[in-house]
């Protein structure tokens, strides 16, 4: 399985950037607050998730899985947080995707965080990624 460390070319960020499709919205549960949408986008390879939860069009919550690894933003604690998922551990739990868990990350991992901002970058033309880029300033 490929690490999220190993050194990745343009072709490679923008393939990932580019295999990422938004989920049917009918498939997540919606919250039932006024101005509260969620937002899923899945990519080909497997355990790539970008997650956003909005209130009033503004990005609330993020959360964007790779290879093993994450990176979440909430706007209680407006600072990126990386940390390494379960979904690599093999055991009867980990094969639903809803069972996924994340520890945080004692130091930031920068590699991701650049990584990250990079495959964001190349759907910067769409709105909501482009919301997500302003996270990493």
């Amino acid at each position: 399985m490929p690490k999220t460390n190993d050194i990745l070319n343009e072709d490679e960020i923008a393939s990932l950037g580019a295999s990422l499709r938004a989920i049917e919205q009918k498939s997540l549960k919606q919250s039932q607050k006024a101005g509260k949408t969620r937002i899923w986008f899945q990519g080909e390879e497997p355990f790539f998730d970008v997650f956003f939860e909005l209130n009033n069009n503004e990005i609330f919550w993020f959360q964007f899985t790779l290879r093993g690894k994450s990176i979440s933003w909430d706007k209680r604690k407006p600072e990126l947080q990386t940390g390494t998922t379960n979904e690599f551990c093999i055991n009867d739990v980990s094969f639903y995707a809803a069972s996924k868990t994340i520890e945080n990350d004692r130091q930031q991992d920068w590699e991701f965080i650049y990584l990250v901002k990079s495959i964001l970058r190349t759907r910067s033309e769409e709105p909501i990624f482009a919301k997500a880029l302003t996270l990493f300033n």
